[in-house]
């Protein structure tokens, strides 16, 4: 069976839901105080995501890079700032109210989507055909995880506040 440079149609609705999920993210940026840091981010990520939607593929590899990076940064700042003021139990919490819990899984959700499209063109790239289908198949059914995961949380978020509100 040959293997396309392309990514699968699956990996392309994946890549676009979560394009918009990033894209609302910058959007909902734009109020808080730490925007400059948060907008950027959330604005490549969706961009990357967007373009690896209609199949350019590889040609954000760099900018998926740069991305990881700035994920990393970001998350590795919010994981400190949680500790510092709440120690581990403050690290380990998935309290959604907290600014600090949502930025950490914001920056980790973008931290994994980048690690995949990066993993993605480098398969994509790569001239060695021996293992490219089982590895194509695991990012995909990553994609898809991380998708359900980040919807989820989402809604999850969603309804817990206009719980909390009403």
């Amino acid at each position: 069976m040959a293997i396309s440079h392309k990514p699968s149609v699956r990996f392309s609705i994946c890549s676009l839901l979560m394009a918009t999920l990033f894209a609302y993210s910058a959007f909902v940026q734009l109020n808080d105080p730490d925007w400059y840091l948060w907008l950027p981010l959330y604005a490549f990520a969706s961009g990357i995501h967007l373009l690896q939607s209609i199949r350019i593929f590889g040609r954000s590899k760099w900018v998926a890079g740069i991305t990881f990076c700035m994920a990393l940064f970001l998350f590795l700042k919010v994981v400190y700032e949680a500790y510092a003021y709440g120690g581990f139990g403050e690290v380990a919490s998935l309290d959604m109210e907290k600014r600090v819990v949502r930025e950490k899984l914001g920056s980790g959700l973008v931290l994994i989507s980048m690690f995949f499209q990066y993993k993605a063109s480098d398969v994509a790239d790569s001239p060695v055909r021996v293992r490219r289908e089982q590895i194509w198949k695991t990012i995909e059914y990553g994609m898809l995880m991380l998708v359900a995961l980040s919807f989820g949380l989402s809604l999850t978020f969603v309804v817990l506040v206009k719980e909390i509100q009403g």
